[in-house]
């Protein structure tokens, strides 16, 4: 598999422990996003890295039962150091188009942009 949609997958199923199960490390998690992340969400929120983190700090354990299912993976581009991968999210009635900007820092992968769009269902 694509390294860059294997992060994608290893992502969701860590963000899916943290938000359903409240399981996981914040440090662990915040590792895997770029200090200057930016993402939009679906609803036109603009965060940041340090939104993201208080997100994730005020959401731990608060969907118990969380399922994500990420497919529909399109590598858009790719380059030595970085990709631009589309693919779907699922969590329940809840379908996103997103589309993400990796790159490789110190050897490892980080998200540097994510864009989520509400998908009809």
């Amino acid at each position: 598999m694509n390294v860059f949609i294997q992060e994608i997958v290893d992502a969701h199923i860590a963000i899916e422990n943290w938000l359903g199960r409240g399981e996981g490390e914040l440090a662990s998690l915040m590792a895997r996003f770029a200090a200057d992340f930016s993402m939009i969400a679906p609803t036109g929120a603009c965060l940041d890295y340090a939104s993201l983190t208080g997100f994730f700090q005020a959401q731990r354990g608060s969907r118990p039962g969380l399922k994500i299912v990420v497919d529909d993976f399109v590598v858009l581009a790719q380059w030595d150091n970085g990709a631009v991968i589309r693919y779907r999210e699922t969590q329940g009635e809840n379908v996103r188009g997103s589309t993400a900007v990796f790159r490789l820092q110190e050897g490892q992968i980080v998200w540097r942009h994510l864009h989520e769009t509400a998908l009809g269902k």
